[in-house]
C-alpha cells in the first residue's frame, strides 16, 4: 500500500515536471506577481496630483509653492501664465480625465494681505470620488498651510483654507469602490469564461467535432466570442443595477457612452482569454493563468491603491494593464459625467491593446483549428 502511494506521488511529480506550461505557472508567474505586486500595494497616500492656480505671482506665493513641493505629498502643475490664459473652468475637465485630484487657488491679493498682517483665505477643491485620498490630501494641505502661516506670522495664523469636495461631497467610499468592482467583474468573468470554455471543449473532444462540420474557423470564433460578450454585458447591467438601486451610486454620465466603451474593453479581455486558450492545454492551466492575470490587473489598476503611490517603475508596468484605463472610464462616466473628449487619453490605449491582442489571439486560434 505504501509503495503504491509513494509510486503515485512520484508519477504525479514526473507528470508535472514534463508539463512545461504547468512549471511556468507554478514558479515563474508567482515570482513575477510577488515582485510587482509587493511594490504595487501601498496604502500610503502620496504624490497627489495637484493643480496650483497662482493668481498672485509674488514672492510669498512662490514660497508657498516651494513648501508644497518640499515633500512627496503633492505633485503639482503650477499656473505661471497670465490669469486670462487659463481659467478655473478648465479644472472640471482635468478632474474628469484624471489629470488632477486637487486644485489650490491662491488669490491675487495673497502677498499683499500677508504683508499687511491681514487674514487671507486660500481655496482647495478636491476630487471626492476617491474619499480616502481626498481626506488625507486635505489633512496634508492643512498642515502645510498651518506651518507656512506660522513661519510668516509667528504664533498668529493669518492664513486659512476653505475646501470643497466635488462629485462625492459626503466622501462615501462605496462610490469609489462599486465602479471599480464593475470593471473587475467584467475583466474576471470574460477572461475566465473565454479561456476555460474553449479549453474544456478541446479536452472533451467537442472542438474537433465542430471542426469537421461546415462551420468555418472564423464563424466558430465569432460564435463563441459573441456569446461571452453578451454575458459580459449582462454582468455589467446586473452590477450597475445593484450599485445604483442598492448602494445609491450616482450615474451622471451617458449610458450609451459607457456601454460603447465597455464593448471596446471587451475586445481586449476576450482577446486575452482567447490567447490563454491557445497557450494552455487543460482547464487547470487556463484557470491559473486567468486568475494570475486578474490579480495583476486589479492590484495595478488603481482599484485599492492609487497608481501615483506606486514606485515609478511599477507605474510604468501599469501601462500594459488595460484595466487601468477602463477603471478611469467607468469612474469618470458614473461619478463625474465625463464625456468622450475627456476620456480620449484612456480610449486610445484600449483601441491599440484591443486590436493587437485580439488580432494576435484570433490568428493563433485559427491556426490551431485548421
Amino acid at each position: 500500500m505504501l509503495k503504491a502511494y509513494t509510486g503515485l506521488i512520484k508519477k504525479e511529480f514526473i507528470q508535472v515536471r514534463r508539463d512545461k506550461n504547468m512549471l511556468r505557472i507554478i514558479f515563474i508567474v508567482p515570482i513575477m506577481q510577488l515582485l510587482i505586486l509587493g511594490y504595487a500595494v501601498n496604502t500610503d497616500v502620496k504624490n497627489i496630483s495637484l493643480d496650483l492656480y497662482d493668481y498672485d505671482q509674488s514672492h510669498y506665493s512662490r514660497e508657498f509653492a516651494r513648501a508644497l513641493a518640499a515633500g512627496d505629498y503633492f505633485k503639482f502643475e503650477r499656473d505661471d501664465r497670465p490669469l486670462l490664459t487659463r481659467s478655473l473652468w478648465t479644472l472640471d475637465d482635468r478632474f474628469r480625465n484624471g489629470s488632477a485630484e486637487m486644485a489650490l487657488i491662491l488669490p491675487n491679493d495673497f502677498s499683499g494681505r500677508l504683508t499687511r498682517g491681514e487674514d487671507v483665505t486660500v481655496g482647495l477643491v478636491a476630487d471626492g470620488s476617491d474619499a480616502t485620498a481626498a481626506r488625507v490630501g486635505i489633512g496634508y494641505m492643512q498642515q502645510i498651510v498651518y506651518r507656512f502661516s506660522g513661519r510668516i506670522a509667528g504664533f498668529e495664523s493669518p492664513l486659512t483654507m476653505r475646501h470643497k469636495f466635488l462629485y462625492n461631497p459626503e466622501l462615501a467610499s462605496v462610490y469609489y469602490m462599486v465602479p471599480g468592482i464593475v470593471a473587475t467583474l467584467l475583466t474576471m468573468i470574460t477572461v475566465m469564461l473565454t479561456s476555460m470554455a474553449i479549453v474544456r471543449e478541446r479536452e472533451m473532444g467537442t472542438l474537433e467535432q465542430l471542426l469537421v462540420t461546415p462551420i468555418s474557423g472564423t464563424a466558430l470564433l465569432l460564435g463563441k466570442i459573441t456569446t461571452f460578450a453578451i454575458l459580459g454585458f449582462v454582468e455589467i447591467c446586473v452590477a450597475l443595477i445593484v450599485g445604483i438601486l442598492w448602494f445609491k451610486i450616482p450615474f451622471v454620465g451617458s449610458p450609451l457612452l459607457l456601454f460603447g466603451l465597455s464593448a471596446l474593453y471587451l475586445v481586449t479581455t476576450l482577446g486575452i482569454g482567447l490567447f490563454f486558450s491557445t497557450v494552455t492545454s487543460t482547464q487547470q492551466q487556463a484557470m491559473f493563468l486567468a486568475w494570475f492575470f486578474a490579480v495583476f490587473c486589479i492590484l495595478t489598476a488603481g482599484f485599492f491603491t492609487p497608481i501615483s503611490n506606486m514606485p515609478q517603475w511599477v507605474q510604468y508596468v501599469t501601462w500594459i494593464n488595460p484595466m487601468r484605463y477602463f477603471m478611469v472610464i467607468v469612474r469618470g462616466i458614473l461619478m463625474k459625467g465625463a464625456g468622450l473628449s475627456e476620456l480620449m487619453p484612456n480610449i486610445y490605449p484600449l483601441i491599440i491593446y484591443g486590436g493587437l491582442i485580439f488580432g494576435f489571439a484570433a490568428m493563433r486560434f485559427t491556426k490551431r483549428t485548421t
